[in-house]
């Protein structure tokens, strides 16, 4: 399995960012998620879809801010990040797992990693 992220950048707080995440490789049924790890902090959750998009999780620090989707014909997942605030920013990881009967919040839940975008969000 085979991940990369894009989209990252420089936004102001308040601004919104998509990111990107085109996967390949024996995904099929696979769970897609976000991590996000910042300077000298470890990598936390950010959000995450199941394989048929029907069951999404989110960090309570993003709920209502961000959104996560998924579309399989175009080998892409998703992320929608509004009203960015500056402790938003860092490097942002695309994963990905097989499925499992409740979505994972660990990063030990998920076993593919993409490298990851840098999202800087300016106060």
């Amino acid at each position: 399995v085979q991940l990369q992220a894009s989209g990252g950048g420089l936004v102001q707080a308040g601004g919104s960012m998509r990111l990107s995440c085109v996967f390949s490789g024996r995904t099929l049924r696979n769970t897609m998620g976000w991590f996000r790890q910042a300077p000298g902090k470890e990598r936390d959750f950010v959000a995450a879809i199941s394989w048929r998009g029907d069951s999404t999780a989110y960090a309570d620090s993003v709920k209502g801010r961000f959104t996560i989707s998924r579309d399989d014909a175009k080998s892409m997942v998703y992320l929608q990040m509004n009203n960015l605030k500056p402790e938003d920013t860092a490097v942002y990881y695309c994963t990905s797992t097989a499925p499992r009967p409740r979505i994972g919040t660990k990063s030990s839940d998920y076993s593919y990693w993409g490298q990851g975008t840098q999202v800087t969000v300016s106060s």
